[in-house]
């Protein structure tokens, strides 16, 4: 049986809006090397700094760690007290909204971006991320295009999250399955 994949036949044109200059996205690798990417802990302060001035829109009381990457900040909107731990790769081909209070613990993996396996030439299949307010991602966990997590729910470390989930809950593995409510009042 021969492959019908045809890599040479992907077009990077296709499917992706960058939403920047090619030298805009150039100076912003080059801060995001040297501001994120690094050990070095540079303040908060400073990080929210360059997002916002690469067109992020990023609210009070945000706490970056060391070597976190963003791909491109002009998709970004970031809502008030939010944790960012070390080591998350943020990849926003499509925007992505992280709401309030909102923590993203060690290693996750917010992946706006895809590609679609059903055409030999695997063309971009990206779309945007919604975490809504007061939810938590614990470390190592992967989301994917297109889902929202609900309000105050908590994907447990290392679980994988192709699917939209419910506010409210408590879900975790891989497959992803729901565990329990995570306050009783609700």
């Amino acid at each position: 049986m021969e492959s019908k994949v045809k890599l040479n036949e992907f077009d990077a044109s296709v499917g992706l809006e960058r939403g920047a200059s090619k030298q805009k996205e150039i100076l912003w690798y080059l801060v995001k090397m040297f501001f994120f990417m690094t050990s070095f802990p540079f303040s908060s302060g400073i990080k929210v700094f360059f997002l916002k001035l690469f067109g992020a829109k990023v609210g009070s009381g945000v706490v970056i760690k060391p070597r976190v990457s963003f791909l491109f900040p002009w998709k970004l909107e970031i809502g008030n007290d939010v944790w960012i731990g070390e080591e998350v790769l943020i990849l926003n081909f499509e925007k992505i909204l992280i709401g309030n209070n909102v923590c993203i613990s060690q290693r996750a993996f917010l992946c706006g971006g895809n590609h679609d396996y059903r055409f030999p030439s695997m063309p971009y299949r990206n779309a945007p991320l919604i975490l809504q307010d007061g939810c938590w991602l614990g470390a190592g966990c992967f989301i994917g295009p297109g889902v929202t997590i609900g309000i105050d729910t908590v994907i447990t470390a290392g679980s994988v999250v192709n699917k939209s989930v419910e506010s409210n809950g408590i879900y975790k593995g891989n497959p992803l399955i729901f565990i329990k409510k995570r306050w009783r009042d609700y």
